[in-house]
């Protein structure tokens, strides 16, 4: 498949270094199923601390074990800690790190910029690969990456390959890009939703895939007709194994599969059909893919595939919205239901044993049934004639498949249901045997033997892995009288490594003075040999790491600070976030002197700049949550429309200011949860940094305490920006287009809500560059914390409104003010605000422990 766009294709980057291909491991079985069917590195994590909560994992005492089982084969493992992390947690990480790397473990993957500054003040030698919960899009993002110590950079999900080779070509540390497995709707790392929602915070592992429920649409209050769609927001799965050949062209270094919580048979079936698409293409073979290669994987694990965003931006193809779980193979649609039997038009093979599922169908009136099939039948297009068993089933044309008694109800299939095969257990049954029972896998092995008369004999050998041992006999050889040794029977004799792990390459032998060599003696060096490899592979390579802990030193930044005695008495200071002119005035009109504005269209900040001016008001333009290679001219944008500063939301908005020396404020999207982080920012330029929304109230008090009150800033009312998304769900189903160049802009005309399960409607809007944000429906507000909050001296509150009218921003605002001077307490605020907002007010992530 060619490469779109003349960019890419005029300048390719040099292919180097034959990409790596990792794969997943939840838990041992699928790290042997990896390593078994070819996997060059593996991906895990450890029981806290990772965006797998739900996965088995590992307990971490294994790791040293672990590591040499990987390391005897030549595999790199990779430990995730890819989690935002909280003050209290930073010195049992320290802790967790340094046994990490006493472990021999090559690599830790992270979203935390504290916790990355952590590990390289820990140790030099640790690689640490920034997780694509870091939201990297932009080569100011990996400049970030590699200036806080990073070796590789894991780009969002996102990037197309155009923009993967425009970044590329700019890097300066490795990439990694995504080929396989489920995709998230939001960006990684930018999704609130299951914090909103219920408290589990996919920042934290614990993901409630609320992207994967059902939505309704409803625009300018009328709830719209989708028939069968429903499943708005779930994405197909990411299959890329045809574009293997482009990836490498683009000089990728790490081409990873998803699935940490998948099945070992999906991780050998995915891992081994890569394995054999980046031999090929490294060799220049054509990476061919036949129809039963493709459905082979569907079984293991599919949504539907598609390239996701890798081909661009195309909002009809990336999310179906008939479904949203596994489905694997498409059969066919029911004809007829015969008595026990059920008859479809064969689209895909079936056999007996099968496992299969009838999709619902009519909004769930008809439910979904599934079961294995007992009997298939070929029928005829003869009248009169029976149906005839088709003992190894049927690939295609009319059949009759009948079902076990009690597996499911013929009366409640009706014509027109969707059928899927959802499992094969011949397949099954082949995947097990590629990583169960002996160790298949072979590490090529090169001996070097020196037989010389009078001279010990000595074995040296290398792995293709780069591990090296040597040995030799206690005696020296004597003359042969009958027989002497050549390099054919020295060669035959070490051959003989079955039992091992080792394939035998190449002998170089030095042979001299027609020695007698016995084949009892290479025999016992070849097993010593072979054991010393193996012993090899249990030490790991030494590394520096610190004696005394670090965590002091970088606290020290924060604890040093010394604020300014006349701030104690002052009040807090309130700021609002506005979307539009009206909530400006409005702002201006209830006293407020700093304000922030995120306009979707960004031509109307002239009007705001031209408000703040006439009312000596500070005002601050707010950055999109991403930026794009093609998209650093906004910021240019942004600078000229004269506002005393920016709202920075991600990393080519501090480099852009800090390099201008434009005033700014960090925001929530950069994900500061403990002192690291918000000191990493300060250092960087940041007026104030703007909590994360992870944090508990308790949590959000361990940070006050750990820093200045001055840096932070807390915000506490807004409708919580749940999904963050590249996909546009106002072009997927309002317009006739597929992207931001033919779609219409249905986003500038129409005011669209999703309706969830229980009712409520949650506003969607589309920023500058066409990325959808859906908002909680319920307003969070911190009412109850107020106290707690003015007692520990928050210098910086902020509220942040949505759709809010002029005359609710200034109730709103008023509300707050009177609470913060104390002429009203925090009950009577929580009453009035629950009585202002159609869906009442939450405590939300706040309140979560």
């Amino acid at each position: 498949m060619a490469i779109a766009g003349t960019e890419i294709s005029e300048s390719l980057v040099k292919r180097t270094v034959k990409p790596e291909l990792l794969a997943p491991a939840g838990d041992r079985t699928c790290l042997i199923a990896a390593v078994e069917n070819g996997a060059d590195a593996v991906y895990f994590g450890l029981q806290r601390h990772n965006a797998r909560a739900r996965a088995a994992n590992f307990d971490g005492a294994d790791l040293p074990d672990v590591m040499t089982l990987l390391h005897r084969r030549g595999v790199r493992g990779y430990v995730t800690l890819n989690t935002l992390v909280f003050p209290r947690e930073l010195a049992d990480l320290e802790e967790t790190l340094r046994h990490l790397v006493e472990s021999g473990v090559d690599a830790v993957i992270v979203q935390d910029l504290g916790l990355v500054r952590l590990i390289r003040a820990l140790t030099p030698d640790l690689e640490i690969h920034a997780s694509t919960q870091m939201s990297i899009t932009s080569i100011e993002g990996i400049r970030l990456a590699r200036e806080l110590g990073c070796s590789r950079v894991i780009l969002a999900r996102e990037l197309s390959l155009a923009e993967i080779g425009r970044i590329g070509r700019n890097a300066e540390l490795p990439l990694e890009v995504f080929v396989h497995g489920a995709l998230c709707v939001a960006y990684s790392g930018q999704c609130l939703t299951s914090e909103a929602l219920g408290g589990r915070s996919a920042n934290r592992g614990e993901c409630a895939q609320a992207c994967r429920m059902p939505y309704e649409i409803v625009c300018d209050g009328e709830l719209q007709n989708l028939d069968d769609v429903r499943y708005l927001l779930s994405p197909q799965d990411l299959a890329a194994f045809d574009l293997i050949p482009e990836l490498i062209d683009l000089g990728v270094a790490s081409l990873k599969i998803e699935g940490r919580l998948k099945a070992p048979e999906y991780v050998a079936n995915i891992t081994q059909h890569y394995r054999r698409a980046i031999d090929a293409a490294w060799a220049g073979h054509p990476v061919e893919f036949s129809a039963r290669d493709v459905r082979e994987m569907e079984l293991s694990f599919s949504r539907g595939f598609s390239h996701g965003f890798l081909d661009g931006n195309n909002h009809k193809v990336l999310v179906r919205g008939d479904h949203a779980k596994k489905r694997g193979i498409f059969l066919g649609r029911v004809t007829e239901v015969a008595g026990p039997g059920i008859r479809l038009d064969l689209t895909a093979p079936v056999k007996p044993g099968d496992g299969l599922v009838f999709d619902a169908e009519q909004g769930d009136e008809v439910p979904e049934q599934g079961g294995r099939v007992y009997e298939v039948l070929r029928v005829t297009r003869e009248r009169g004639r029976r149906p005839a068993p088709e003992p190894a089933g049927l690939s295609a044309g009319p059949a009759e498949l009948r079902f076990g008694q009690h597996d499911l109800d013929p009366r409640r299939i009706r014509p027109g249901q969707r059928v899927w095969k959802t499992d094969d257990p011949e397949l099954t049954r082949r995947l097990r045997k590629t990583f169960e029972g002996p160790e298949r896998r072979k590490v090529e092995l090169d001996i070097a033997v020196r037989a010389v008369v009078g001279e010990p004999l000595r074995l040296e050998g290398r792995t293709a892995t780069g591990r090296e041992a040597c040995c030799e006999s206690d005696a020296p050889l004597d003359r042969a009288e009958r027989q002497e040794a050549t390099e054919l029977t020295l060669r035959d004799q070490l051959d003989r490594l079955g039992g091992s792990i080792y394939q035998l390459r190449e002998v170089n032998a030095t042979i001299e003075g027609g020695p007698m060599v016995p084949k009892s003696l290479l025999n016992a060096l070849r097993r010593d040999l072979v054991a010393k490899l193996d012993e090899e592979a249990s030490h790991p390579a030494p590394r520096s790491l610190a004696v005394e802990p670090v965590l002091p030193a970088l606290r020290s930044g924060a604890t040093s600070f010394r604020p300014d005695p006349a701030l104690a008495t002052e009040a807090p200071s309130l700021s609002v976030l506005c979307r539009d002119t009206n909530q400006v005035e409005a702002a201006v009109a209830a006293g407020i002197k700093t304000i922030y504005v995120d306009y979707q269209d960004i031509k109307r900040y002239k009007e705001a700049v031209a408000v703040a001016r006439r009312e000596a008001v500070a005002l601050f333009i707010a950055t999109p949550r991403i930026q794009k290679p093609s998209e650093s001219n906004l910021f240019r944008y942004l600078e000229k429309q004269g506002a005393d500063g920016l709202l920075v939301r991600n990393a080519g908005g501090l480099y852009f200011c800090a390099e201008r020396g434009i005033p700014f404020v960090a925001d929530f999207s950069l994900n500061a949860s403990n002192e690291l982080t918000v000191e990493l920012l300060k250092a960087r330029g940041a007026l104030r940094v703007t909590a994360s929304y992870d944090l508990c109230f308790e949590q959000l008090e361990d940070l006050m305490a750990a820093v200045p009150s001055p840096w932070l800033e807390i915000v506490i009312h807004q409708q919580i920006p749940m999904f963050h998304m590249e996909h546009c769900v106002f072009c997927a189903v309002l317009s006739p287009g597929t992207d931001k160049t033919n779609c219409g802009r249905p986003c500038d005309d129409h005011d669209v809500k999703l309706r969830d399960r229980v009712g409520k409607e949650h506003p969607l809007k589309a920023d500058v560059g066409c990325r959808n944000t859906l908002f909680n429906a319920v307003p969070q507000s911190a009412a109850e914390y107020l106290p707690r909050l003015l007692a520990k001296r928050s210098r910086h509150l902020r509220i942040e409104f949505l759709d809010d009218g002029p005359e609710a921003v200034e109730r709103t605002i008023s509300l707050y003010t009177n609470a913060i001077a104390g002429r009203s307490d925090a009950r009577s605020l929580w009453r009035e605000l629950k009585a202002t907002s159609r869906y009442g007010v939450t405590r939300g992530s706040l309140s979560i422990l």
